[in-house]
């Protein structure tokens, strides 16, 4: 716990949020509960960051439905956004040559995989190649060119295996190309191929020294592996009840689920 807690009395900071299965409920909506429970924690004092692995075109219609003013970390760390001014702080893309090299080595241990890449920038595009299949309703652009995936900058790149099960991928993508590339599992049927050593973590504690906080200001909240970088810098890490078995491993605690208002559940504990 910190001990520097925000001057209304509640033990942290900065609450950091995941958004997809954690934040987000499973319609793609943050409950009112969910909502008053972080307006409370900011009226105690603390930051709210959503800390997402979507990147800024897949968030910000979220931030803006939400009312949000403040820094969010999306792409897996590889972006600050400053969602009041509606302007990107700093960028991390990857390197292409790397990720080429990181594909093949992975075909050649798995065979052919599907992809899809997430384009650097404020408006950049997410290309969906064939057979690649884009969860839930988000916007993409197709391509059949694999060359397509290459005549811009990335910030990831993503992949997808016909029989391969989403942790059989990303255990043969880290034990193949590990040393080119970090790969991570988001969520159901999302292993990302990202900047050499760029976790959810790298882009936190940016934007938490922006904020003038520290690691041990920070209660961190999410489901998957891609978080598991986060609760390592965090003081405290919250799992739902739902999360990856290896989130929950490592989690300091395991709330109710993204649909029963896991977070509210924590704050308002907290909060007394």
């Amino acid at each position: 716990m910190s001990d520097t807690a925000s001057p209304g009395g509640f033990p942290y900071r900065l609450v950091a949020t995941d958004l997809d299965g954690t934040l987000l409920r499973s319609d793609d909506t943050v409950s009112q509960r969910t909502r008053d429970a972080l307006a409370a924690a900011t009226a105690a004092g603390a930051a709210h960051i959503v800390v997402t692995g979507r990147a800024v075109p897949w968030t910000r219609h979220i931030l803006d439905d939400l009312g949000y003013q403040g820094l969010a970390v999306c792409g897996q760390g590889a972006q600050v956004y400053d969602a009041g001014a509606h302007r990107l702080l700093t960028s991390v893309t990857l390197d292409r040559q790397l990720a080429g090299v990181a594909l093949a080595k992975i075909e050649a241990e798995v065979g052919p995989l599907h992809l899809a890449a997430s384009r650097d920038g404020l408006d950049g595009e997410v290309l969906v190649g064939p057979g690649y299949a884009v969860q839930g309703t988000l916007p993409a652009t197709p391509f059949t060119d694999a060359s397509d995936l290459w005549t811009a900058p990335l910030n990831k790149l993503y992949i997808q295996h016909p029989t391969l099960s989403d942790d059989e991928l990303c255990e043969a993508a880290t034990r193949t190309a590990g040393g080119f590339v970090t790969v991570t599992m988001a969520g159901a049927g999302i292993v990302e191929l990202l900047p050499l050593g760029l976790t959810k973590a790298t882009g936190l504690s940016l934007a938490a020294r922006r904020l003038g906080m520290k690691a041990a200001d920070t209660i961190a909240f999410g489901d998957m592996p891609n978080d598991i970088p986060m609760f390592a810098w965090a003081s405290y890490g919250v799992a739902m009840a739902d999360a990856h078995e290896e989130l929950k491993a490592v989690a300091d605690e395991v709330t109710s689920s993204h649909d029963e208002d896991g977070i509210a559940v924590v704050l308002e504990r907290l909060l007394g």
